[in-house]
């Protein structure tokens, strides 16, 4: 019923927490989704550096940013500034190449409070991948929600239960938010069956954000990614209070990762690394006074939610 079980890696950028969830050594991907952080909790007092991530580049994926709590500004090179408040989601594809920058607000700074959500990027097909970038941002009205007798799940993207969200997906995939009183019975999506009929996603995961769940005879907490086997049709019943996010999708192929690169072949990553080193890429209008700058250079770059570097040989 199980194939893996990952355990979220706590990493301290300065004052915030993420949990890195994909990728991971052994397992890189979830359907097409190649990189899952859990973004705090944390309550940040009034005044105190909050989310501040510097203009940057992406290429080749589209990013998912999705709160619990709290507020991120999110500013562009296509010339978005926007707000994500929770409930709402934030769909950003790269494509050939797109820059952003991830910041608290002032007025929200000066104030202080909660932060807590999750940043899932999405590998884009080999038809998508060299697509014009794009921005969408997305109200809880463009979600379709659905709650009764303690359980309260949103599908935040893809397709699944019957259900489609409004977010402009490239490939098949869902993403959902459960949130589960204790002794919820409830199950994900179907998996695809051998030899059975059409439907249901090849792979398909778990990630317990809050509380703790129970898989089959196993209890999992906070922080841990459950990976179904393909043909698993599990139960998942709520020991607490919990909010968990389940995920899954079909493959996209094999996929490199460096840095904020995502990329089918690793000419196109060399080729991202250049541009972005020699400045070809654009800055947000609204936020173009710094940026980080590729990690191979001899400035200190700002740390990020952001996969650590590998060799630029090496698949993560």
């Amino acid at each position: 019923m199980i194939e893996l079980v990952i355990d979220a890696r706590r990493k301290d950028l300065g004052g915030f927490e993420v949990g890195r969830v994909l990728p991971f050594h052994s397992r890189r991907m979830v359907g097409p989704f190649i990189f899952l952080d859990q973004m705090g909790p944390a309550q940040f007092a009034p005044g105190a550096t909050a989310i501040d991530v510097r203009p940057h580049p992406h290429i080749g994926l589209s990013t998912l940013t999705y709160l619990f709590e709290g507020e991120i500004m999110h500013h562009d090179n296509l010339g978005y500034d926007q707000a994500i408040r929770p409930g709402e989601v934030n769909w950003m594809t790269a494509g050939k190449g797109i820059v952003h920058s991830e910041r608290t607000d002032p007025l929200k700074k000066s104030k202080g409070g909660p932060m807590h959500g999750m940043q899932a990027w999405v590998a884009l097909p080999d038809e998508a991948e060299e697509m014009d970038p794009a921005f969408h941002h997305l109200g809880e009205d463009a979600q379709p929600a659905y709650e009764n007798g303690g359980l309260f799940a949103r599908l935040v993207a893809g397709e699944a239960y019957g259900a489609k969200a409004a977010v402009p997906v490239s490939s098949p995939l869902f993403y959902i938010h459960w949130e589960l009183q204790p002794g919820v019975r409830t199950a994900p999506p179907s998996g695809k069956r051998a030899g059975g009929p059409s439907g249901g996603m090849s792979e398909r995961a778990l990630y317990v954000a809050k509380g703790a769940i129970e898989v089959g005879d196993r209890t999992f907490h906070e922080g841990q990614m459950i990976v179904l086997e393909p043909t698993a049709e599990p139960t998942v019943k709520a020991l607490t209070q919990s909010t968990v996010m389940v995920l899954g999708g079909e493959p996209v192929g094999e996929r490199l990762i460096w840095w904020n690169f995502v990329a089918s072949s690793q000419a196109r990553i060399d080729q991202a690394k250049a541009d972005w080193k020699a400045g070809r890429m654009t800055l947000p209008y609204a936020d173009d006074l710094e940026f980080i700058p590729l990690p191979d250079e001899p400035a200190k770059a700002q740390a990020e939610p952001a996969p650590v570097t590998p060799k630029p040989t090496d698949p993560v």
